[in-house]
């Protein structure tokens, strides 16, 4: 039987709740949005248009990708196993010329848009060395890779200098 009289909830609570203002409870989560929202979301507080606070996301995905010369668009998501990598393809030459490389942490892709061209995408999660599959349908080229689960870990002793 749950023990009901632990629950937090008693006579003291209710009349706790009656003395609290809202205009103070509205200043606390004021506050407190302040404080843990991005920058570029702090003056959307008051008005929040939809295409301004996506705009935020998609700046965040270009981050994601880099590149030396020109950008290559992709899409980086991870599954409970693992990781995607989606890359719309204008030219299905690209798929003949293109190299994909990847390591634990990074995807590379050479030679497309043009020849010279290379692009570093960092993964969000630890990868395997094997199993990498690619996929090209509908004008998008989809990697999958699976994860890597490193249990593995080594305890630091720490020692005092004097």
């Amino acid at each position: 039987m749950f023990p009901w009289n632990l629950f937090p909830f008693n006579k003291d609570m209710k009349n706790m709740m009656k003395q609290i203002k809202p205009d103070e409870i509205d200043k606390y989560v004021q506050n407190m949005m302040s404080q843990m929202l991005p920058e570029q979301m702090k003056g959307m507080q008051g008005t929040m248009n939809p295409q301004s606070f996506m705009s935020g996301f998609q700046n965040a995905e270009k981050q994601n990708t880099q590149s030396s010369s020109s950008t290559l668009r992709s899409s980086v998501f991870e599954t409970h196993g693992d990781v995607f990598v989606r890359i719309p393809i204008k030219d299905e030459e690209w798929l003949k010329n293109m190299k994909i490389y990847h390591t634990s942490n990074q995807m590379m892709i050479e030679h497309i848009p043009e020849n010279d061209d290379k692009h570093t995408i960092i993964l969000p999660a630890l990868v395997k060395k094997k199993g990498a599959t690619a996929f090209y349908k509908d004008g998008m080229l989809e990697m999958k890779i699976p994860k890597n689960v490193d249990m593995q870990y080594s305890e630091i002793d720490i020692t005092e200098i004097m």
